[in-house]
């Protein structure tokens, strides 16, 4: 089992590890605890480097595998064999564009759910932009505009972004906790992290974000496009 350390701490951007599996077929190397981000929920995984008894392995991307985060390697060398110590290394600078990104989607998506009730119907992101899907029967240019200053808005009044993993009877006490249309929390899960805009949002989420709204930046809104009858779709883009 892999230890999730960015599930508790965002900004960790180095730490050590052991090797506890090798997949020599795909190149991959699973570790005893890992800050890389394995991706789901919209937000890309991680990339960066791995460093074993001096040899550097880069790090094209992590991806969680049951119980474990495997780090898939780029380049020739040899893998090192199970056990050893690793130092792990975030790509810092993409990692913070897309807590950055994903902040500002948490912050459109409270807005949207405050003042119109809409569910989220999905998402994605890439670094610095994102979109998001609502269900909204009409979508204009005048809403749009509407919405791209309450989200500004928000993020200008600097709240608190807080970090809670709580056991699952008592996570689910929480009035909409689930955004999304369907639930996609996994059956069985004992425990459940929620993300909380402090005064804005509060939701099931297992990705990574800033510590204050302020960071994100300024968010504008780049397109809106018809996905349904009931299904409208938000693109934005996050500004420094």
């Amino acid at each position: 089992m892999t230890k999730l350390l960015y599930q508790t701490d965002s900004y960790l951007k180095s730490f050590e590890a052991h090797v506890s599996a090798i997949d020599a077929e795909n190149r991959a190397m699973a570790l005893d605890q890992s800050a890389f981000y394995p991706g789901g929920g919209g937000q890309p995984a991680d990339g960066g480097s791995l460093t074993v008894a001096g040899v550097i392995y880069p790090v094209k991307r992590a991806k969680k595998l049951g119980d474990e985060v495997f780090h898939y390697l780029e380049g020739n060398n040899p893998l090192p064999e199970a056990g050893g110590s690793v130092l792990g290394q975030i790509d810092w600078e993409r990692r913070y564009k897309l807590m950055r990104t994903h902040t500002a989607l948490h912050i459109l998506c409270g807005v949207v759910f405050r003042d119109y009730g809409a569910s989220v119907t999905g998402g994605d992101m890439d670094p610095l932009e994102g979109r998001m899907d609502f269900e909204f029967e009409t979508m204009h240019h005048q809403l749009v505009d509407t919405i791209q200053q309450a989200v500004n808005l928000e993020i200008g009044k600097a709240r608190s972004i807080r970090v809670a993993i709580l056991p699952r009877e008592e996570a689910f006490k929480i009035p909409d906790l689930i955004r999304t249309k369907i639930n996609l929390l996994p059956e069985g899960i004992p425990m459940v992290r929620t993300v909380e805009i402090v005064g804005l949002d509060l939701q099931a989420d297992g990705g990574t974000h800033v510590q204050n709204t302020s960071e994100v930046g300024k968010v504008r809104v780049v397109d809106y496009k018809s996905k349904g009858k009931i299904n409208k779709r938000i693109y934005i883009a996050i500004e420094d």
